[in-house]
């Protein structure tokens, strides 16, 4: 025997690891990585050539922000690959990365694995979108003005909290939530109907808001700002597919 000892030891219910096998489980699942980042560098990509289908996990915001230019890379320079976005959250993206579900992940990871990689893609911060009924005074908002709107929250867990309301509650002040819902176009739609205010970050804003009729206003507190970044398994950091859509990511936000 190789190891000297059994690796499983039988039972009526199957068959039970030994604490050699158990041993044994990190470096062989280090010395797999090691092989599959190998071979995928062994592998050339040439994205004329290329088929099949692109998965990558993001919500609703870097969906809106980052697909329609993806995908239009795709088809200009890789036709033959098509693109297919997971509506996965942070948990829940990061294991369809780690499991292979997707190629990517976009969006933020406070606490990434250290399975994973992570490349930034750009900055992002907050604008107020509103109708011009409810933003008079746009592109400047006062304090006692925001507090006073009434406010749709994007909430993809359904909580009627957000990023702005700690903000407000370091200022001793507070807003009142009237919707919550878990998408930002939806938000932005019912902004310009519900004469309401809606908090969302700056490039999803500055995209769709004005095709709903609405205007943008700096917020008049400051909103903790964050990455947003291209998150893969390390296992496939020499891969050539997953350099070369990085490579495409990374040219469309600059």
């Amino acid at each position: 025997m190789v190891f000297k000892d059994q690796l499983f030891l039988r039972h009526p219910y199957g068959l039970e690891p030994t604490a050699t096998a158990l041993a044994l489980e990190q470096p062989v699942a280090q010395a797999v990585e090691a092989l599959r980042g190998a071979l995928g560098t062994a592998r050339a990509f040439d994205p004329l050539q290329a088929e099949g289908i692109v998965r990558i996990a993001a919500l609703d915001g870097e969906q809106a922000v980052l697909a329609p230019p993806l995908t239009a890379r795709l088809r200009a320079t890789a036709p033959g690959l098509r693109l297919s976005v997971l509506p996965l959250g942070r948990g829940e993206a990061a294991e369809a990365v780690a499991d292979g579900r997707a190629d990517l992940m976009l969006g933020v990871l406070w606490q990434a694995d250290h399975a994973m990689s992570s490349q930034l893609l750009y900055e992002e911060g907050f604008v107020v979108a509103g109708s011009s009924q409810a933003l008079p005074a746009a592109p400047k908002l006062s304090l006692d003005d925001y507090c006073a709107a009434d406010h749709i929250l994007i909430s993809p867990e359904g909580d009627l909290r957000g990023i702005a309301d700690t903000a407000l509650e370091a200022l001793g002040r507070s807003r009142r939530i009237v919707l919550g819902l878990p998408a930002f176009l939806p938000a932005l739609a019912a902004a310009a109907q519900c004469n309401a205010v809606v908090t969302l970050p700056s490039r999803v804003a500055k995209a769709f808001a004005p095709g709903f009729g609405l205007v943008l206003a700096e917020p008049p507190l400051a909103i903790r700002r964050f990455n947003i970044s291209a998150f893969w398994h390390r296992r496939n950091a020499h891969d050539p597919r997953t350099l070369w859509l990085r490579q495409q990511l990374a040219a469309i936000v600059q």
